[in-house]
């Protein structure tokens, strides 16, 4: 279902791949990856579009954004961002982390796939790379705040976070008391070994 596809960690030499595989919507409304990235004075209205544009490119140039890209031969076809939590400003406001320790964990913040590459579960591919590499990084837990679909099928913007089974099935776990509308999970890494 996936054969040939390879993924790719993000370099700068990379930005006019993801750049192309966003499109000029810059992947959703304009997000440009920088939801999760916004300092708390700005307002998102004031950010998205061309300004995130411009930053997400000067971020990856300086070497200062994580990712992974999915490619078929020299097509971008997908992509997941993840960073250490502690850099993510909107993550660090949130009332959900607020008071859980940041130091080693790292963040899944979102997915973005082509089209006609979606629910093919490139996604889930996207993710086992990106584990990977936060490993390989130092993380010694990684956490994400995917949606629960109760096995219906919802729309696809909606799906940025990436899904709970996708994330369940690559050994990361809900966080208990951790309620409301928003699923916090978490896989733990084991020094010196796999999960």
């Amino acid at each position: 279902m996936l054969a040939g596809i390879v993924c790719r960690e993000l370099e700068p030499r990379l930005w006019p791949q993801l750049e192309t595989l966003f499109g000029k919507n810059g992947a959703c409304g304009g997000c440009w990856c920088w939801w999760w990235r916004l300092a708390g004075v700005e307002r998102w209205d004031d950010v998205k579009g061309e300004v995130a544009h411009e930053r997400l490119c000067q971020a990856v140039q300086s070497g200062g954004v994580h990712g992974v890209l999915a490619f078929d031969g020299e097509t971008p076809v997908g992509w997941c961002s993840f960073e250490p939590r502690a850099s993510l400003p909107r993550l660090e406001r949130s009332p959900r982390f607020r008071g859980t320790p940041a130091e080693g964990v790292w963040f899944v913040g979102c997915f973005f796939i082509q089209r006609g590459w979606r629910r093919r579960r490139l996604a889930e591919v996207l993710l086992g790379k990106a584990i990977e590499v936060m490993e390989r990084e130092g993380a010694r837990a990684v956490e994400a705040v995917p949606k629960e679909t109760h096995g219906r099928p919802q729309a696809d913007a909606f799906l940025f976070t990436g899904t709970y089974g996708m994330f369940e099935r690559l050994g990361f776990r809900t966080v208990p008391g951790a309620g409301g509308k928003t699923t916090i999970m978490r896989r733990e890494f084991i020094p010196g070994g796999q999960q």
